[in-house]
């Protein structure tokens, strides 16, 4: 046997022994998105097969399920898959309605844990305020978007929370608010501004599915607060040397480069096809991330103001591109995930900002969201039909966003989730 075969072997071996310790040590279990249907550029349709336009989307590919659990005194909610519990309900003020007398300033957010009776919440006296990567593991691909509704009737529509375990408020007419005001605060800072320089946090839009930032003053949040697991959300990145990075905690392997080039959703998943076909890198199994996957390697401390990097550990590679404000900046990238709206259920797909997140807002372009957004963009189309973007903040329209493949690397290991049938 050659030196450098040996080499290799040995390499491989310490990387096997690593990955074992770490079992042991790591829990960020990235649970399922569980979202079931599948779509093509616009709608619901049969689940395509290998090599057919749109395999390898979300539904196609099943990760570990929350295991959720209600507690004894129906006030929290155990999730078995993360090892965090939760406040079951976001009704601060016990009058047994979830509404906008329930919501609070970031502020009094932040002190709302301290607040929480352990008698009256599990037994518990270590609640906190979540991070938004504890906050995002409750993300149910299952909700509808609530964008393009008329009226206040939301009987239609579906949270994308899991309501057989979680109490939920839509936002509250009766207070001046619209349906999709259902946002929820995070602990997480945006390190950089937004909006005309606001100091920023970062916030789940559990009504219409999305990560954004959000003002820290002079608004008002819906607050779930979680206890257990410190750990959740961390990563432990090793670069495998062969244009692949594994991350220990969640279980999962990356390209370590990323596509070079924005393509529309159909070609982000055809990408991964074709890259099977050639077993790149070695494997054979790639394919585009869901939202959810995608969003756990976000590294929110960092950003393209403060850092001059993306919102990614260095270990990857992150191409440069002008910002639709001439700045130098880093793509959005696509999942594998539909964005579902009312009424049209499958034009948009989830995507992940990985260097500012645009929007056309008081007469300029503008970091609207903050690096690490979430948002959504049309499936298909020209760009140029959104000259000043979409939505109350102008939100960039870029169709053309790039792409990050990922596969699960942890298979046989004792105590991570392996490899799941398509279907």
């Amino acid at each position: 046997m050659n030196e450098e075969r040996l080499g290799t072997i040995r390499l491989a071996a310490a990387a096997a022994l690593i990955w074992w310790v770490s079992v042991a040590a790591s829990d960020h279990t990235v649970v399922d998105t569980r979202q079931e249907d599948c779509f093509d550029n616009v709608s619901v349709t049969a689940c395509p097969q290998p090599g057919g336009a749109f395999y390898g989307q979300d539904a196609q590919h099943e990760g570990p399920q929350p295991r959720y659990s209600i507690g004894g005194d129906g006030l929290t909610v155990a999730d078995g898959a993360t090892g965090l519990t939760w406040q079951r309900s976001a009704d601060a003020n016990g009058d047994g309605e979830i509404d906008a007398r329930d919501k609070l300033t970031y502020a009094d957010a932040l002190l709302h844990p301290g607040t929480l009776s352990a008698a009256r919440h599990g037994g518990y006296g270590d609640w906190r305020l979540p991070t938004i990567k504890e906050l995002y593991s409750l993300m149910d691909f299952r909700g509808t978007d609530p964008s393009g509704l008329p009226g206040d009737d939301t009987s239609m529509l579906i949270p994308f929370l899991d309501t057989g375990f979680f109490e939920f408020g839509y936002g509250d007419p009766s207070a001046g608010e619209r349906i999709i005001d259902a946002q929820f605060v995070s602990s997480t800072e945006y390190l950089s501004t937004t909006m005309g320089g606001n100091p920023t946090v970062f916030g789940l839009n559990l009504a219409d599915g999305r990560i954004k930032g959000y003002p820290q003053t002079n608004k008002t949040y819906y607050v779930l607060c979680v206890r257990g697991n410190p750990d959740y959300g961390r990563n432990e990145f090793i670069d495998n040397g062969d244009g692949t990075v594994s991350d220990l905690a969640t279980g999962l392997m990356w390209e370590k480069a990323d596509s070079g080039t924005g393509m529309n959703w159909e070609e982000a998943l055809a990408r991964a096809e074709r890259k099977n076909a050639e077993s790149s890198l070695g494997y054979s199994d790639w394919r585009l991330p869901d939202a959810k996957e995608l969003q756990s390697i976000v590294d929110y401390s960092r950003c393209p103001d403060v850092t001059a990097s993306a919102a990614i550990d260095p270990i990857f590679d992150a191409t440069a591109i002008a910002n639709e404000a001439g700045q130098a900046d880093y793509p959005c990238y696509w999942s594998a995930t539909t964005h579902i709206g009312y009424p049209d259920r499958g034009t948009n797909a989830a995507y992940v900002a990985f260097g500012r997140a645009m929007g056309y807002w008081m007469g300029m372009w503008q970091d609207v969201h903050g690096a690490g957004a979430q948002r959504s963009d049309p499936k298909s189309g020209d760009p140029d039909d959104w000259p000043l973007g979409h939505g109350p903040q102008g939100d960039a329209i870029r169709i053309d966003n790039f792409v990050r493949l990922v596969r699960t690397a942890s298979a046989g290991v004792a105590g991570l989730p392996g490899d799941c049938d398509e279907g």
